[in-house]
């Protein structure tokens, strides 16, 4: 009878044990998948404008545009004029992004642990967020000058927001349990802030400072169109009104790079900081 039992046992335990299976998309190496997304992107692209499906004075060729990053790339090697406009666009982006952190975290801490900051100053965030950004360029020109000012101040402007709800998500994320702990261990308010809730929330914090260096990029670059400048932004409005359409990609696409360096720095950053925590999105 115990034999019985022992095997009927060993026949359903297999069946019984949950194992996850991975699709055979998951399973190709992640440098593949980008190879053969870039590939079919760029075949799209080619049949486009070997079809006349689109003018070639709105998109040129892959070869042209190619060719064009090439001679940017060049310049860009022999600091020559872009080199100057990068570093000056690459200035905006982490002035604005560091002015946007500071003034994320200080409006995120308030509205995530004060009733104040979320009934009163919430509000008004979210109706400044609702806002076209755009609307708001030919105020900070008017308020700060044509010169890095108003760029620096735009780009914090875009990027601020993602990060406060980053943070006070954060503040909130963490349990009950935890909270009462701390209590009864008789912490005080700021050793239970620092000391509890920030570390339990980096998850969320540091997913609101990617958002935001996504949209500071945006920001500087809005600015220099409206308000002049020297950087990127400015070579990019002067080759679109010569109709140099493969100048204006080829500096769009060192412009992401450059936003996807940062991106990577941020991301970077997280899993140092936040090892603990699974991040499945940023692999």
């Amino acid at each position: 009878m115990s034999d019985a039992n022992l095997n009927t046992d060993e026949n359903v335990t297999p069946d019984t044990v949950w194992v996850e299976h991975t699709s055979f998309l998951d399973q190709i190496p992640r440098s593949i998948l980008m190879l053969f997304v870039f590939a079919v992107f760029v075949g799209l692209w080619q049949i486009a404008t070997s079809f006349n499906l689109v003018s070639s004075i709105v998109l040129p060729t892959p070869a042209e545009t190619f060719n064009d990053m090439i001679f940017v790339g060049k310049n860009l090697l022999t600091g020559d004029y872009m080199l100057s406009a990068l570093w000056i666009t690459t200035k905006e982006v982490i002035y604005g992004f560091a002015l946007a952190m500071a003034i994320g975290f200080s409006l995120g801490i308030l509205v995530g642990e004060t009733a104040f900051g979320e009934r009163a100053i919430m509000p008004y965030l979210v109706a400044l967020d609702t806002m076209p950004k755009v609307a708001f360029a030919p105020l900070f020109i008017a308020w700060l000058g044509f010169g890095i000012e108003s760029k620096v101040a735009l780009a914090a402007f875009i990027a601020t927001f993602p990060i406060v709800v980053g943070t006070a998500a954060g503040l909130h994320a963490t349990d009950e349990n935890s909270r009462m702990l701390f209590k009864t261990m008789g912490a005080s308010r700021l050793q239970t802030l620092f000391k509890m809730k920030l570390p339990m929330g980096l998850p969320q914090i540091f997913t609101g400072l990617k958002i935001g260096a996504v949209g500071v990029m945006a920001g500087a670059i809005t600015a220099e169109f409206l308000g002049g400048g020297k950087g990127f932004g400015e070579l990019i409005r002067v080759a679109a009104s010569q109709l140099n359409t493969p100048r204006v990609f080829s500096l769009i696409l060192y412009l992401s790079i450059l936003g996807l360096g940062l991106y990577a720095l941020v991301t970077f950053a997280q899993r140092r900081i936040v090892f603990w925590h699974r991040d499945t999105v940023s692999k």
